[in-house]
């Protein structure tokens, strides 16, 4: 069953941020990560207008979803973005039917 990633973030230093968004393709594409949205136009429905950039990102299962994110590679690329050049919520849901809470 897929799962997806999706976050929401806010980009404070660009060229910082873009050492990150550089390294990502290849990471994603070594665990099967397929980008379905990332950028592009968006309206923010309800909650906090904080964030300015949505991404959502396939993978062929959960695992693999969670392997990409807690990979050395990742870790690696993210630490430009996570050292001030952005903030972002990332959360990794399993696809399919949705389950009783």
């Amino acid at each position: 069953m897929p799962a997806y990633w999706v976050a929401r973030s806010k980009i404070n230093d660009p060229i910082e941020y873009k050492k990150y968004t550089d390294r990502v393709p290849d990471i994603l594409a070594k665990y099967g990560g397929k980008v379905l949205a990332r950028g592009g136009k968006y309206q923010v429905m309800e909650g906090p207008q904080k964030f300015h950039r949505f991404v959502v990102i396939e993978f062929p299962t959960f695992e693999q979803g969670v392997a990409c994110f807690t990979s050395k590679e990742y870790d690696e690329a993210a630490a430009f973005r996570r050292s001030g050049a952005g903030e972002v919520e990332t959360i990794i849901v399993e696809g399919g039917e949705a389950t009783p809470p």
